[in-house]
């Protein structure tokens, strides 16, 4: 599975984009920030995404869910 994907991971409260890149795996955008949660996004394949899931598992955050962004929604 090398198919690359935009996923969306939304964590429970703030995340700092350039702190999470700076140690992270790949480079993630934050998308949406709220004081509850911050929602990222990410372009990875399967074994990416789970790379970045156990780096944010690592530094603590909690996960409220993670998606993969249908490129063709109408489809």
């Amino acid at each position: 599975m090398h198919d690359i994907f935009t996923y969306t991971i939304q964590l429970s409260g703030q995340v700092n984009e350039s702190e999470i890149n700076a140690l992270g795996p790949l480079q993630m955008r934050v998308e949406k920030a709220e004081a509850s949660a911050t929602w990222l996004i990410t372009h990875t394949d399967q074994s990416g995404l789970i790379g970045v899931m156990r780096h944010l598992h690592g530094l603590g955050f909690v996960f409220l869910s993670v998606n993969r962004v249908d490129p063709n929604p109408g489809e």
